[in-house]
């Protein structure tokens, strides 16, 4: 695949910003569902993008820091994945799966942001002592602007390597190979479910799980419906969780009156 530099510097621009906003601003804008068509798009390949996005959001959704302790990040790996598919022609699952060990490195980045920022939180509180908030805001943006930088740097590395040698590589690779590739990434998926539902599934929430179960298989049976399962599904989700939210704001909002015992004069 043929790049020029105006790719580049948008691929760079929107991981600086993906980056930024996955410590900083919050907004999801690092989310691989929101970065994978954007990226595709620079591309030349929204749609390919989308579906490589959304199938790595979903491998990713039961995924959270603890402490010091950082997944894979989703940032670098969902942007690699689909710079994988469009530049390599690699199947959206088994680009999914390809791009795992360079959210590493993105691991890595935010880690060792971490470890760099540590001995400057010193110089942070010396500057809330002495009333600077201006003090405090540089040390915010150098560690925004670092972080986005590292990131970037790190995607649009890939990015060309992959346009340049990914094609040749991947037509080198066992076909057995790849397919062991597709399905690990197809698996991560159910993983990600998996890891979120340990997280926060209860015994009050069984039945709607199995609602949801019982929906998706009918309607994927329905041929016609089966483009739209998910989002159907997500339409009656919300239905029913909106209408729970309404009963339980009313029996909330309900007044009970105690008067008391009355003497019957």
């Amino acid at each position: 695949m043929n790049i020029n530099i105006l790719q580049v510097i948008l691929i760079f621009i929107v991981t600086f910003v993906a980056a930024i906003d996955q410590f900083s601003f919050l907004e999801s804008l690092y989310q691989p569902i929101v970065t994978g068509p954007i990226v595709g798009w620079i591309l030349g390949d929204a749609h390919t993008g989308l579906i490589v996005g959304a199938s790595y959001q979903l491998m990713t959704i039961g995924n959270m820091p603890v402490g010091g302790a950082q997944p894979p990040n989703a940032v670098v790996g969902g942007i690699v994945a689909v710079i994988f598919a469009i530049t390599s022609g690699l199947e959206p699952n088994a680009a999914v799966a390809a791009a795992i060990p360079f959210a590493l490195l993105g691991q890595y980045g935010v880690t060792l942001i971490f470890t760099l920022m540590a001995p400057v939180m010193s110089k942070a509180d010396q500057y809330a002592k002495e009333a600077n908030p201006k003090g405090i805001e540089k040390i915010n943006y150098l560690s925004m602007i670092a972080l986005g930088t590292i990131f970037g740097l790190i995607v649009v590395f890939f990015f060309i390597a992959g346009s340049t040698f990914g094609t040749e590589l991947t037509s080198k690779i066992p076909e057995t190979f790849m397919h062991g590739l597709s399905v690990a990434g197809g698996m991560m998926k159910y993983v990600g479910f998996a890891v979120l539902l340990r997280l926060m599934i209860s015994r009050d929430l069984w039945g709607f799980f199995f609602v949801g179960f019982a929906l998706a298989v009918i309607v994927m049976a329905n041929a016609s419906l089966s483009g739209a399962a998910l989002l159907l599904i997500a339409a009656i989700g919300f239905a029913i969780a909106f209408w729970d939210y309404q009963i339980n704001t009313k029996m909330k909002s309900t007044v009970v009156v105690e008067t008391g015992e009355e003497d019957g004069i």
